[in-house]
């Protein structure tokens, strides 16, 4: 059986900011079939934006795929505002993307952080949801953000590791996610730069089952993720501890097909089968793989979920 690839790059047929607040603008792109089965496409993070990328996991012929940057994130301005910024209001956005573009209800389609809002905004407004594509799990609680930031990745990664670590005091390493967030809010810029590149460093080389080198420099989206992504875990992603397993009852019925790679050390393997465990309309599906989305198995499993969502609900 050949394995599935990446649909080929298109262009948006419609963009436009929609302002949510009297603060954010969301950024919203729509492409593919104005007339298809819609979709939204949540992306990682938090802080990285959706990009050119996020478009060509679904068959353009079939979805109307609807590509959003989240607040303080890519074009979606300002670009990162961390006031009026939780996963609360993550989620009134997906809804007030989802009324303006009088959708009644859409497949929701998200990687890592992806997955938590998605869950979220699923388990809020279960109605709005026709079914679930899931990548990666991140569940976000204690154990999965001390696993990541506490040790736990380190393990795997150990050169990695120490590198993120090296830039704080022992002291600061009780903590690291808030010891970052304490240099990543500074008010020099250059300290600022610093402590981002080392914080993306460190989880871009984690994601991936054979990483790439890093490079040297410091673009915006390694400062957007390491601040928005810190701003997030040191109020613990705005949830109560287990919220999501808590109340996923309100969404087992909802058609969900959960991927995840066997040796993601940036997401446990084990969140996505206690996910599983709590639903009863869904599929796991375990790829030699590591955590990011561009991983070969890793794209064959989502383009497959997708073709087998357009047989398996009614649009």
């Amino acid at each position: 059986m050949s394995i599935k690839e990446l649909f080929p790059p298109l262009e948006p047929y419609n963009h436009f900011l929609l302002a949510v607040d009297d603060l954010h603008q969301i950024y919203v792109e729509e492409s593919g079939n104005p007339n298809g089965a819609p979709v939204v496409y949540l992306h990682g993070g938090p802080g990285v934006g959706c990009g050119d990328w996020a478009r060509r996991f679904l068959d353009p012929d079939f979805y109307r795929i609807i590509c959003i940057d989240q607040r303080g994130c890519g074009r979606s301005l300002p670009f990162l505002e961390l006031r009026q910024n939780t996963t609360e209001d993550l989620a009134k956005d997906l809804e007030e993307v989802r009324q303006h573009l009088n959708i009644e209800q859409w497949l929701v389609h998200g990687g890592s952080w992806g997955t938590t809002l998605a869950l979220y905004y699923a388990e809020q407004f279960p109605r709005s949801v026709k079914g679930l594509i899931l990548r990666g799990i991140f569940l976000a609680r204690k154990e999965d953000m001390d696993w990541l930031y506490q040790g736990g990745a380190g393990q795997f990664f150990p050169e990695a590791y120490e590198d993120f670590c090296s830039l704080l005091t022992a002291e600061e390493q009780k903590d690291n996610v808030s010891s970052y967030y304490k240099y990543l809010t500074s008010s020099d810029r250059e300290t600022r730069l610093t402590y981002a590149k080392a914080f993306s460093s460190f989880e871009n080389t984690v994601i991936y089952l054979h990483p790439d080198d890093v490079t040297e420099e410091i673009s915006d989206e390694d400062v957007a993720m390491a601040t928005m992504e810190s701003h997030y875990f040191v109020n613990d992603c705005f949830l109560e501890e287990n919220q999501l397993l808590r109340d996923a009852y309100k969404i087992k019925e909802i058609p969900t097909k959960i991927i995840h790679g066997r040796y993601d050390v940036d997401c446990r393997p084990s969140g996505a089968k206690e996910l599983f465990d709590c639903l009863e309309n869904a599929e796991l599906t375990y790829t030699i793989s590591g955590h990011s989305s561009s991983e070969p198995e890793i794209i064959d499993a989502l383009i497959r979920a997708q073709e087998d969502f357009k047989e398996e609900v009614s649009w």
